[in-house]
């Protein structure tokens, strides 16, 4: 049996069958002194307004009965698959990113309530030989609201990963962020082209609110 089309933005996201995916939202990611900070020497002040914006909108999922689920990199080195291992060590001096156990693997300015599952991850993709989409497909989930770090790699890995296997795409631009300001981008127009919808954050919460609405007035 093949399942109904979606018609429609409200369709999509409605709290019923819409999980928000948070991506590596980690010390190593986001924090000054961590992984890419160390690594790259980039500016991670807009982290904190990104973590601020995205609790927001775990708030308003909340409230509206939306499912979190959270993926977590842990990156050890003997859990990595070989090319991505090399490519980590020429880029990363060495360093592991998300080491089991350490600061850096610690979430970063949001945190996941004690019912909400987490993913714990060993390569881009929060789908790559983990359980998420056996624990999507149990709750029924049809549509992801794509949410964190980077952009234009674990964000876009998960996300592409999730087209394939039949999810709806969501990725609130304000809620997503990178250390590449272009590539950033491009993922955004990528997932507007193809893959999905890009409604900012006050957009999705407004639809969840309309749902609860259209609830209570059915009641």
């Amino acid at each position: 049996m093949v399942d109904r089309l979606l018609d429609g933005i409200k369709d999509i996201l409605d709290p019923a069958h819409t999980a928000v995916i948070v991506v590596d939202m980690q010390n190593d990611f986001c924090a000054e002194g961590g992984y890419i900070d160390n690594t790259q020497n980039a500016d991670m002040s807009p982290n904190r307004d990104l973590a601020r914006r995205l609790d927001g909108l775990l708030g308003d999922a909340r409230r509206a009965g939306v499912a979190v689920v959270w993926i977590k990199a842990i990156y050890d080195h003997d859990k990595l698959p070989v090319p991505m291992l090399s490519k980590m060590l020429e880029k990363g001096k060495g360093a592991v990113c998300c080491a089991s156990g350490s600061w850096g693997a610690e979430f970063y300015g949001v945190a996941p309530l004690d019912d909400e599952p987490v993913i714990e991850k060993h390569c881009y993709s929060a789908f790559h030989e983990t359980g998420l989409h056996d624990l999507l497909q149990a709750r029924g989930i049809r549509t992801l609201v794509m949410t964190g770090v980077a952009t234009n790699v674990c964000v876009e890995s998960t996300l592409r990963a999730g087209f394939f296997h039949g999810y709806y795409i969501v990725m609130p631009p304000d809620c997503v962020g990178s250390a590449n300001a272009a590539l950033h981008e491009a993922t955004i127009t990528s997932v507007d082209l193809i893959f999905g919808h890009i409604p900012d954050s006050a957009e999705v919460a407004g639809v969840w609110a309309d749902h609860d609405h259209s609830v209570v007035a059915a009641q």
